[in-house]
């Protein structure tokens, strides 16, 4: 399992110091601490896309390009991409480019954000959210796997024999999550095209992330890309460690209450309670992180958020060298022991596995020539887009 941290880049006044970072400051302080976390030897790095305030990072394939040259193993990836918002063309490009600059060493997660303003800022209706995630989509991976593209839709004009470029990287697209809370649309997206799902369950409790999981899951093996367990899955979180728990709980407390995520709301205890929030020792972080494999099955990628509610950048390093030095390793070593099988994905692919595979359903598909096969997840391509199942009762 994959392990990393991830920043939704917020500009918050630290309520012990008074101090209040400005943008160029608290950019600076996300480079540090992605560097930090790849010399501490964790897993991935992830930054979210923001056009607002008190948020900073809206230039995402910026950063992640930068990191990519100062960095040597950690991959780069989004915690959102706005893929409705964003223009389909650009992002073909821009991550791309960023998967060459990399070598292969990034991903990135789709998402619809959590700013409904965000939409007529770039021209769009949030009332199409779920189309424009549908579509914007579709034509990215046509993009990025088509050489020349005629193409149109509903809410861009249309292409005529163009040509994204650069090229992705050895022939293969970046690999792709796609990540909600409460829409099994979007659930049922990654599914149809084998991607990856991440539930970024901060706000919610874990009987509502296993709901979601389970479709993804079954949603994946009907569409024929493998059994349900095999599926790639990835998990949000929240920390805060310290050796001492009761240091953690006094020492995190004003964050929590300030906090933009979700401060001025639940007290700490009914949050650490109903949330994957974790404020405590290192053993109690293991022991809570170390069950979710029992509710969702064996996944793939946990993430954390430890750099918001204005906690001084000090503190956001010695955050990563506990994750690093006393977390990451046992929990791993209980988690990678309860994957059912072999043939379960013990990591997200990496570029090199994709190429592999892409080579192998190639020449799969020479010997079929009568099938369809998307040379990206070796599969028998369906015409149709995925069903969105707006009809579908989750209680969400």
């Amino acid at each position: 399992m994959q392990f990393g941290i991830f920043s939704v880049s917020d500009v918050t006044t630290d309520p012990t110091t008074g101090h209040t970072p400005d943008d160029t400051e608290r950019v600076r302080a996300m480079l540090t601490i992605a560097q930090h976390a790849d010399e501490a030897g964790l897993d991935v790095f992830a930054t979210g896309e923001h056009h607002n305030p008190p948020f900073v990072a809206s230039s995402p394939t910026t950063m992640l390009g930068y990191l990519a040259g100062v960095t040597k193993n950690i991959t780069l990836s989004t915690a959102t991409t706005l893929i409705t918002t964003n223009d389909p063309v650009r992002l073909a490009e821009e991550y791309a480019m960023l998967q060459v600059i990399s070598g292969g060493r990034m991903d990135l997660m789709m998402g619809r954000g959590n700013t409904g303003p965000v939409y007529p800022w770039f021209g769009q209706d949030i009332r199409n959210g779920i189309p424009l995630a549908i579509e914007n989509y579709a034509l990215l991976r046509k993009l990025w796997t088509e050489d020349v593209v005629d193409w149109k839709g509903r809410f861009r004009t249309p292409l005529q024999g163009f040509t994204s470029t650069p090229r992705p990287l050895d022939g293969v697209p970046p690999f792709v999550w796609h990540g909600s809370i409460r829409s099994p649309e979007i659930a049922e997206q990654a599914a149809y095209y084998g991607d990856g799902f991440l539930h970024n369950n901060i706000f919610w409790p874990m009987t509502h992330t296993k709901q979601m999981v389970q479709f993804y899951r079954e949603r994946y093996e009907h569409y024929g890309h493998g059994r349900a367990d095999q599926a790639i899955v990835g998990l949000g979180g929240q920390v805060f460690v310290r050796r001492n728990s009761q240091d953690a709980w006094n020492e995190f407390r004003p964050y929590f209450d300030v906090a933009p995520v979700y401060g001025h709301g639940p007290s700490m205890e009914d949050f650490t309670r109903e949330t994957p929030l974790t404020v405590g020792s290192p053993q109690q972080v293991i022991d809570r992180y170390g069950a979710f494999v029992e509710e969702v099955g064996y996944y793939q990628r946990q993430m954390f958020l430890i750099d918001h509610a204005g906690l001084p950048l000090k503190t956001v390093l010695e955050q990563i060298d506990l994750l690093a030095e006393d977390v990451v390793p046992e929990l791993r070593r209980i988690v990678e022991a309860k994957r059912p099988a072999d043939d379960v994905p013990l990591n997200p692919p990496t570029h090199a596995e994709r190429v592999a595979a892409a080579r192998t359903a190639g020449e799969a598909a020479a010997t079929h020539v009568g099938d369809s096969v998307d040379p990206y997840t070796g599969t028998v391509a369906e015409d149709a887009q995925p069903a969105t199942h707006a009809g579908r009762s989750f209680g969400l």
